[in-house]
């Protein structure tokens, strides 16, 4: 992929309006997926998307020790998650959705990171100024979490493991 970068560098900003849950109430018990309306500054480019904002804090957790190709996996502000498939040690979880939503791929270069589009644009950013937007964006989401009536866990094995693993890997990797 031809990369064209953009002059305005170093540019990343993430947030997230209209938190909701999936049925537009702003609590429910029952929905372990939180919704909202991201917007995302990648250089002069902004992307805005109705998403499932806990996956994308998740993600974007994950992009701060691992490169994230476009395409290749999940979308940054994917639309849905449809279940959590949790690892054996209930350490990690992948989320399925569906194919719908926004990417853009991260790359760790040394002390920065690459954000690209699909359209090629490029931006380097600092990799500690992009941490710190990441944990911006993650702690409105768990604070929103934590501001609802607590959740009824499921008592499905699979779907417990898988919720309880999409916790575990948050607090591992926002604690890192």
């Amino acid at each position: 992929m031809k990369r064209r970068v953009e002059e305005n560098m170093g540019k990343f900003h993430i947030d997230v309006t209209e938190l909701y849950w999936i049925d537009g109430s702003l609590d429910n018990p029952e929905d372990l997926c939180l919704h909202g309306h991201a917007v995302v500054y990648i250089g002069s480019e902004k992307l805005e998307y109705d998403c499932t904002v806990s996956a994308t804090a998740l993600y974007l957790l994950k992009t701060l020790t691992e490169n994230h190709i476009i395409n290749e996996d999940n979308q940054m502000l994917p639309c849905c998650g449809h279940f959590y498939i949790p690892d054996e040690k209930l350490e990690n979880v992948t989320i399925s959705g569906c194919d719908n939503g926004i990417d853009w791929t991260v790359e760790h270069m040394g002390d920065d990171v690459v954000i690209t589009l699909e359209d090629g644009t490029a931006v380097t950013v600092p990799l500690e100024k992009y941490r710190l937007e990441v944990y911006q964006f993650v702690d409105k989401i768990e604070a929103y979490y934590q501001s609802c009536s607590p959740k009824k866990i499921p008592t499905d094995e699979f779907d417990y493991n898988g919720y309880t693993a999409f916790w575990n890997e948050w607090h591992r990797r926002r604690e890192n």
